[in-house]
């Protein structure tokens, strides 16, 4: 009896040594299974928003658009819940775009670009062009600029209050502001100093970030275009992409900006697209009339 007893103590000690491998593997997969959802075993649980459902139609699914994949819970117990994965949001197939100006910056670019003397640019000509190439929908035009004080430099004060008034009549939504001046010491080639006032812009760049904003808070456009190349606005980008993700919305954001042979800065704004102006596209948004 004892010998019987012995033999029935090894048989069962051999397969729990067996069964012990098999049932931590188990353990394993099924864990696995719960981190991941498999594309191809639960394909046809994905419930698409633009109607597409089952494992068929997964290549019909259109890039960016906000799906959901429900797969049953890989656990001991019953399964009672799913597990929902949000990609990102869908792309309207049409695209609604504020045009934003930095006028000073863009001045600067083009003059460096084409070697023009003084700010020839049409905006709202500029902004019309892109949205067109782009197949855009012009949902505003905003013009921001520092201006010269009558005290400072007459000649450009009526220079930027003829342009701008021109602009509102247009349509365009218009920033200015003063520029302060500081007193600056200057080495010439000769080697004497000269002291003399800078005109120094101050605001504008942070005013077009709370506006780029505010627009897209406020759901008035899907694009951001902004003609400049000053990265202080970089931080803007990253704001919008926060506030696409918290609200579930595609928004793209834009950096427009003219190049020629002889562009020294040939980058916009870091973090976002970019469209390059060539010499063919800014010259047929020459402003006609000459405000000087």
């Amino acid at each position: 009896m004892a010998a019987v007893t012995s033999r029935i103590e090894r048989v069962t000690v051999s397969r729990l040594r067996r069964q012990r491998p098999r049932a931590a593997r188990s353990r394993q997969v099924a864990a696995s299974h719960r981190r991941t959802v498999s594309r191809a075993r639960f394909a046809s649980a994905v419930s698409c928003r633009n109607g597409s459902e089952g494992p068929a139609d997964w290549k019909n699914v259109a890039k960016g658009a906000i799906f959901f994949v429900s797969a049953p819970r890989l656990t001991r117990r019953k399964a009672s819940g799913g597990v929902i994965l949000f990609v990102m949001a869908s792309e309207p197939s049409t695209k609604r775009a504020i045009v934003f100006f930095d006028g000073q910056n863009l001045y600067h670019g083009a003059k460096e670009a084409f070697g023009y003397t003084y700010p020839n640019y049409d905006p709202a000509k500029l902004a019309k062009a892109v949205c067109a190439q782009e197949d855009w929908q012009l949902a505003g035009i905003r013009f921001y600029t520092g201006v010269h004080t009558p005290e400072g430099d007459d000649h450009w004060h009526r220079f930027w209050g003829k342009k701008l008034a021109a602009m509102g009549r247009k349509g365009v939504k218009v920033f200015r502001r003063e520029l302060r001046y500081q007193n600056t010491t200057i080495r010439l080639s000769d080697g004497t100093e000269r002291t003399t006032a800078v005109p120094q812009e101050k605001g504008v760049d942070v005013r077009i970030a709370l506006d780029v904003v505010s627009c897209v808070l406020e759901g008035l456009c899907d694009v951001a275009v902004i003609f400049s190349q000053d990265q202080d606005l970089s931080e803007v980008a990253d704001e919008v992409r926060k506030i696409s993700r918290r609200e579930q919305r595609w928004v793209k954001i834009v950096s427009a900006f003219p190049v020629g042979p002889t562009s020294q800065n040939r980058r916009g704004i870091n973090d976002t697209d970019w469209i390059k102006i060539d010499r063919a596209t800014y010259d047929a948004c020459i402003d006609p009339r000459d405000y000087r």
